[in-house]
């Protein structure tokens, strides 16, 4: 475990170091806006205030910030780090400390039995896919909120995992907690996670296995998570508000793409193209593809089908009530996945529709419950007869080393 976690903090740490803010992740607008916070005490700004810096020299231009997030990560990142504005050496500050939060979220991570029967071999098909994620160590070492829903939702598989088993009354504070730094972080965090939480606390207590101030604590959580996101709907009309710096954005964009003015995609040609996006923005790339490694990309979709009929396993054992914590959370999880996976879709299609814009599946954004895949594949590794069980368990450890060998294109 120890091995894995210096790995994490040593790619990532080389990541922060040679990042240019310009590349990935839109870590200028992240930046920017907490530079922004630095020079303001109230903990929530007008979205339509926001301004970029300057990417060489990190002072402010006239140019609108596009994000439309709550305030939250921007607010945690000002008190905690140096000055940005004008001081390009703070960014590596303040990506070592997203690397730390990510680093805990990961440790939060190995600490998860995927099942009561454990071996070496088990835990090496669960966290060598975790660590190989092709997203995690670049996205680490870079500001990005997208690290504090990391964490909250690594936090939050843990803590349920343990409540499952019969953990005490702790556990259901760091559900909680974790739940609340996952949706204050960003929207996706609020759906993924308190999905999660929401569907494995209603199994739990129609197993009457929570009492009713469990119950109430809770749905005070619940209102504590949402509470961002209904004040951004009393100020802009949405959870994730469509401003006009995100609009001119994606206007500017589409049309240098050339999507501006082509045909509209129909709904299920979208659907077809945001699925195909998703695979193939598995691993990031910042140059064009060979057919090789394209090719590669049948590694990762192997892994989602076997993840898949892990879910169909550990729905069967629910369903025969012979089910482990494992089970539960695969399923919660994956529940959780598959509805914030639509609403997405669904809002990217507006977007393509009123824009042309064509890019907004990343995997990057599910990065939550991320641990739900390979705890899935596990479960579908557990069912397999003996001779295969070994060789399926390989597979698992192998294929996303060796799609971070040969699958990207930098």
């Amino acid at each position: 475990m120890a091995a894995l976690l210096l790995v994490l903090l040593l790619v990532g740490s080389i990541r922060a170091i040679r990042k240019d803010v310009q590349q990935g992740f839109d870590e200028l607008a992240h930046a920017s806006y907490v530079a922004q916070m630095q020079h303001s005490h109230a903990l929530w700004l007008d979205l339509d205030s926001l301004r970029m810096l300057d990417p060489k020299t990190l002072l402010p231009t006239a140019e609108p910030n596009y994000l439309n997030h709550p305030p939250f990560y921007y607010r945690v990142l000002a008190w905690l780090g140096p000055a940005i504005e004008g001081h390009p050496e703070a960014l590596l500050v303040h990506r070592l400390i997203n690397l730390a939060v990510v680093a805990l979220g990961f440790a939060a991570l190995l600490l998860i039995p995927p099942a009561t029967r454990w071996s070496q071999r088990d835990f090496a098909a669960y966290a060598v896919p975790l660590l190989f994620m092709p997203v995690l160590a670049p996205l680490a070492g870079s500001i990005n909120n997208d690290n504090f829903a990391f964490t909250g939702g690594a936090l939050a598989l843990l803590a349920a995992f343990r409540l499952l088993a019969g953990g005490g009354k702790a556990w259901l504070w760091l559900l909680l907690a974790a739940f609340v730094l996952a949706s204050w972080s960003k929207l996706s965090g609020l759906l993924l996670v308190g999905g999660f939480v929401i569907l494995t606390s209603a199994w739990m207590a129609w197993r009457r296995q929570l009492s009713p101030g469990a119950l109430l604590l809770i749905a005070l959580a619940t209102l504590v998570a949402v509470a961002p996101y209904l004040v951004l709907i009393q100020l802009y009309g949405s959870a994730a508000p469509y401003t006009a710096a995100l609009q001119a954005t994606l206007l500017a964009d589409s049309a240098r793409a050339g999507w501006a003015d082509a045909p509209r995609l129909s709904l299920p040609a979208y659907g077809l193209h945001f699925a195909a996006d998703f695979l193939r923005f598995w691993m990031p790339a910042l140059n064009d593809r060979n057919l090789f490694q394209y090719a590669m990309l049948v590694l990762p979709f192997t892994a989602l089908i076997c993840a898949g009929a892990g879910l169909l396993v550990s729905l069967g054992r629910i369903v025969a009530r012979r089910e482990e914590a494992s089970d539960v959370v695969v399923v919660a999880g994956a529940a959780a996945l598959a509805v914030t996976f639509v609403l997405h879709l669904l809002v990217s299609y507006q977007r393509h529709v009123a824009t042309g814009w064509l890019m907004d599946a990343y995997p990057r954004y599910y990065l939550p419950l991320a641990a739900i895949v390979p705890l899935a594949c596990l479960a579908l590794a557990s069912a397999a007869p003996p001779r295969w069980r070994k060789p399926v368990l390989g597979f698992f450890i192998i294929q996303p080393i060796l799609f971070q060998v040969f699958g990207a294109a930098l």
